[in-house]
């Protein structure tokens, strides 16, 4: 692989509104309660809004929009298969309140090539600005992570939950959930994500490898910026930053937790085994 400095730079620009309806749903989603507009939304609605609209017949295998080597390809046509969300770090600058007209800029900052323990890995990371009526409400920088097929005869991802059991006792805030195929299909409705490892169990199985339903990155860092919002108050957070360190699995517990740090607060998700899912980092 090389080649990709084409793409360096390259800008994408996408308009939409926060409408109420949007706002309802996204609160129902998640089992918050109702508000009254112009309410001023939780932090993580930003992950709903300028989400990709590529028609049906454009879509890849996975559910991913095809790549494609064309100058009007904002991502590069990277030709390893599999695509994940690996990591984010943003500044929240201004609430966005339901009603909002919103303007996103995003821009491919940096591609780059790895040999990993399975095979070749390409890291393309994406800048975006977000700005609702006018107001430049959140910066983020995204890490993209393609790579090779799984085998298939790989072993299943993640392994089968081991006898451990996590222990919040060392965290400040815990909070526990069990994930269902529901609130992923919500999630990918409100993203318009149809990346088929969130609702289509014989595909994660059998082509990606994967031991049941994934859930979402961005969902699991919604999770923990709702805890944060309950031990701070909410749209404290001004920076977040958040990795993906092993998948969740829908049905499967998920523990949400917290604590203090020198430069402010730790953050994390795991599995019921201790099995860690997710880093994160936030300060206020």
């Amino acid at each position: 692989m090389a080649g990709w400095d084409a793409w360096i730079g390259r800008e994408e620009h996408s308009t939409d509104r926060l409408d109420e309806s949007l706002a309802a749903r996204w609160l129902a989603t998640f089992d918050l309660p109702p508000q009254t507009a112009p309410a001023l939304l939780p932090q993580g609605i930003h992950f709903c809004v300028c989400t990709p609209d590529a028609p049906t017949a454009a879509l890849g295998e996975d559910g991913h929009p095809a790549r494609i080597d064309d100058a009007s390809s904002f991502l590069p046509p990277i030709p390893l298969p599999r695509r994940m969300w690996a990591a984010s770090a943003i500044e929240f600058r201004a609430p966005i309140a339901a009603g909002a007209v919103i303007a996103r800029t995003s821009r491919v900052n940096s591609i780059a090539e790895k040999d990993g323990s399975t095979g070749p890995l390409a890291f393309v990371e994406v800048a975006h600005e977000t700005r609702a009526n006018g107001t430049l409400s959140v910066v983020e920088t995204q890490t993209l992570v393609y790579r090779e097929a799984a085998a298939e005869d790989a072993p299943l991802s993640p392994p089968e939950a081991g006898e451990g059991a996590f222990d919040p006792s060392v965290w400040d805030a815990h909070r526990s959930l069990t994930p269902d195929p529901r609130l992923l299909f919500r999630y990918s409705a409100l993203t318009f994500n149809t990346h088929r490892i969130h609702y289509d169990l014989p595909y994660a199985r059998e082509v990606e490898r994967y031991r049941g339903l994934v859930v979402h990155g961005p969902l699991t860092a919604s999770l923990l910026l709702q805890l944060a919002a309950l031990e701070l108050g909410e749209n404290r957070v001004r920076k977040f930053s958040f990795r993906g360190v092993s998948p969740a699995i829908a049905g499967e517990p998920l523990h949400l937790v917290m604590r203090s740090s020198d430069d402010g607060y730790e953050m994390g998700a795991f599995a019921g085994d201790g099995r860690q899912i997710m880093k994160a980092t936030a300060s206020i």
